[in-house]
Order: C-alpha cells, then structure tokens, then sequence
C-alpha cells in the first residue's frame, strides 16, 4: 500500500460527512517521505472526496527558504506556494503547506491532520477561546491527546500563522520536553500530530468527544476538571501507556 494511498485514506476518514469534522475544502493532511520531501493536500480539494490525483509532493528545503522571506505580498507566497513543488506536476499545495512542513519536522511525527471541527470549533470560537482545553475532564483525552495543548491566537493562514506555530511549538519543547499532539487554533480549529495516520484519525476523534463533553458540562454549570496530580498520574501510568500503544495497533 503506498504512503499516497494511505494519506488519501486518513483525508477521507477526516473528511467522512457523519464526523462533522470538515466539510467542502475545509482542512488539510500531510505526510513526511524522510527524503526531504512531503505530501500534503492540494488546495481546492476535498477531504471526503480526496484522491491520488489531489496530493501534491513538496520539498520542506524550498518551504524554509520561503519562510526566510521577509515582506512578501499575497502574490508572492502564492507564487511560493508552487515554487515548493517537488514534483512540477502537481497542483498548487494547501495555503497550510508551510505549517504543515513544521509540523512534520518535530520528534516523533509523521503525519499531520488538520480539520475544521465542528465541536471543537464552537469552543474554539467562543469567549473561553482554548482555555477550556489547557485542563482535562476525562482520563481518555489524556491517553490520547497528551496532558498538554498548544494553543494559538487566531492568526490569517498561511505563513504568517505558520510562523506562529513555529514559535509556539519551540516554547511547548523547552517547557514540557515533548511535541503536543494537538495544536488549537482558535477560531480556526484543531491540528493533530502523530506517528501514525491513526493516531492522527484517533486524536481527531478523541477532541471532537473532549469539545462535545466540554460544551456539555457548561450547559450544566461548567466542567469539573480533574486535579493537576491527578492528570499527571494518568499521563504517566504504566497501563495508559500499554493502553495507548493497544489503541494504535487496532486502529
């Protein structure tokens, strides 16, 4: 099976219309080939819809000589976005290309998946921003989705917010020594980081559950977060991490 196939297979899982986790163009997926190259969602497609024919390969040698750049205009990153291109064949890459290209470069991660989360999104959207989400109610999320978020100010998308997250995903190392699983972009939506194009799909899942539980409990006064000692405790449990490794090798 090949790696196209399979990101073409996580787009549309994403992209399925029952999840509600993105529909027409909305997000995008990416996967890393370890030569210095990358497939990622073109622009204009879709999700669900998703084929062979609407990936494109992009080198990350190019994307980091275009994120030097200072003072580009819309055209230019436009123009950039092609010049990316590994492969002059292929369409124009996502306006996510650059973050995707980060994204893919930090320990531990292969995949990426972005979505437009319906759930997640009207937390995201809302007053409380990501803040609901820097706190843990249920001990799944945690198994899933790791004990710490990074969450980003809405920013346009594109380079601009691709720098952002750059930066972001820099303090999330030096302060927890690890790469979040989740990325939230407020009044944007969710960007998941994995190893695996399954672990991507279960964090994707796992979030629009934790969004759903959340806005629940504020229907019913507000959510009851699990103490710090304890969140801690489950994030380092010998059986969560036989767990997390029993949820990879089934999905």
């Amino acid at each position: 099976m090949s790696t196209t196939h399979d990101l073409v297979h996580l787009s549309r899982e994403l992209g399925r219309e029952d999840r509600h986790l993105a529909i027409l163009g909305e997000g995008n997926t990416s996967t890393d080939l370890g030569d210095g190259t990358f497939l990622v969602k073109a622009s204009g497609t879709s999700l669900g819809t998703l084929t062979a024919e609407g990936v494109s390969r992009v080198s990350h040698a190019k994307v980091d000589a275009l994120l030097a750049k200072k003072h580009l205009t819309e055209q230019d990153i436009e123009d950039g976005l092609v010049s990316c291109l590994a492969d002059a064949a292929h369409k124009k890459p996502s306006v996510e290309t650059f973050l995707h290209s980060i994204c893919l470069r930090q320990p531990g991660v292969k995949w990426v998946g972005h979505t437009h989360t319906t759930s997640v999104l009207s937390v995201l959207a809302s007053k409380h921003g990501a803040k609901p989400f820097l706190r843990h109610v249920c001990p799944d999320a945690i198994v899933v989705c790791g004990r710490h978020v990074l969450s980003i100010p809405y920013i346009n998308p594109g380079l601009e917010l691709a720098r952002a997250v750059q930066e972001g995903l820099a303090h999330f190392r030096a302060e927890y020594g690890k790469t979040p699983k989740v990325i939230l972009m407020e009044n944007h939506g969710p960007v998941a980081l994995g190893a695996s194009s399954s672990e991507v799909l279960n964090i994707m899942l796992m979030l629009d559950k934790w969004a759903r539980v959340l806005a629940g409990t504020f229907a019913m006064g507000g959510p009851n977060y699990l103490p710090e000692e304890e969140a801690a405790r489950i994030d380092e449990r010998l059986d969560e991490a036989y767990r997390r490794k029993m949820i990879e090798a089934k999905a």
